[in-house]
């Protein structure tokens, strides 16, 4: 008879049931992250300002502090919630500001535990860093004010695209441009606020950035965003998860724990639709359905490891 090997959520839950059976040694059968959250009592999750609705910041905290809200925020709340379990005790969640170019940085170095944002979980980024399942599929996409004479990435000759420092949409755009032979400017801006701010003030033409977070930067700018539009041209494949150390085989398997039991409880897509098809807090709708290959990637999630 084979031997079985025993699911991600039945390890997490024989760890869970070792932990609390001898919590006075929590500490020391835990490895990694998880061992190091239960010695200080603290989990750090990297978030982002204006990746609407993935991980931006509305209002304060009760200590001044932002207040990070969004899709991916609440997954990696979730995430929390089950890391607690596992660990054996309450765990205080201190939030970092990260960008895209200091993302992957932040994880590696330990600065922050779980980057909760809008990250592309591709193979070159795999070599660095580890990513949750996927929790979002996207495109590299072109924002221009409406009426501009740029109706597809075939009219950028001339031009200045602006993309954002640190993104899978740089290289992109770049590789485009020079595959084609489309003489165009490319330059960067820190953060896709003022990446959006470029085009806004005419110091460039277009925005390449990943489809729904161009439509959150438009829904997230109620006075001016009507005045914007995103191009149909798919110019990349863009997979979201949530992104963390490598190595980690504890973490990796209370990570994809998480996962699989908001897809089985379908909590995954109740989570969706809240940020994706129902008012944000600025009162604004994306109204983005989600896609059949999303919807497939959390229908797999949910079934039996054993089927």
């Amino acid at each position: 008879m084979p031997l079985r090997v025993p699911s991600l959520s039945l390890r997490i839950a024989l760890l869970v049931a070792l932990v609390a059976a001898t919590p006075a040694r929590a500490v020391e059968v835990l490895t990694g992250t998880l061992k190091t959250a239960a010695a200080r009592g603290e989990i750090v999750i990297g978030y982002r300002d204006s990746s609407i609705p993935f991980s931006f910041v509305e209002g304060k905290r009760a200590d001044g502090s932002p207040r990070p809200i969004g899709y991916a925020i609440d997954l990696c709340g979730e995430v929390v919630d089950d890391l607690q379990k596992a660990v054996g005790r309450p765990l205080k969640v201190r939030y970092e500001p990260v960008t895209s170019g200091s993302r992957i940085e932040a994880v590696t170095s330990g600065r922050v535990d779980l980057e909760c944002g809008s990250t592309t979980a591709n193979a070159e980024r795999r070599r660095q860093v580890a990513f949750s399942p996927v929790d979002f599929i996207s495109a590299t996409k072109l924002l221009v004010r409406r009426g501009s004479p740029v109706a597809s990435y075939r009219d950028l000759g001339g031009r200045t695209v602006v993309v954002t420092a640190g993104t899978t949409n740089d290289r992109i755009v770049r590789d485009l441009l020079t595959r084609l032979r489309i003489d165009a400017q490319v330059v960067t801006a820190p953060d896709h606020a003022a990446s959006y701010a470029m085009v806004k003030a005419g110091k460039a033409d277009a925005f390449a950035l990943d489809d729904i977070l161009l439509y959150g930067l438009i829904a997230g700018d109620p006075a001016d965003g009507a005045a914007y539009t995103v191009l149909p041209d798919k110019l990349s494949y863009e997979p979201y998860g949530i992104m963390f150390r490598r190595d980690d085989p504890e973490l990796a398997a209370s990570v994809a724990a998480t996962f699989t039991r908001l897809a089985e409880s379908r909590e995954l897509r109740w989570t969706y639709e809240r940020w994706f098809l129902k008012r944000l807090p600025n009162g604004e709708r994306l109204d983005v359905p989600m896609s059949d290959d999303l919807r497939v990637s959390f229908q797999l999630l949910g079934l039996d490891a054993g089927e």
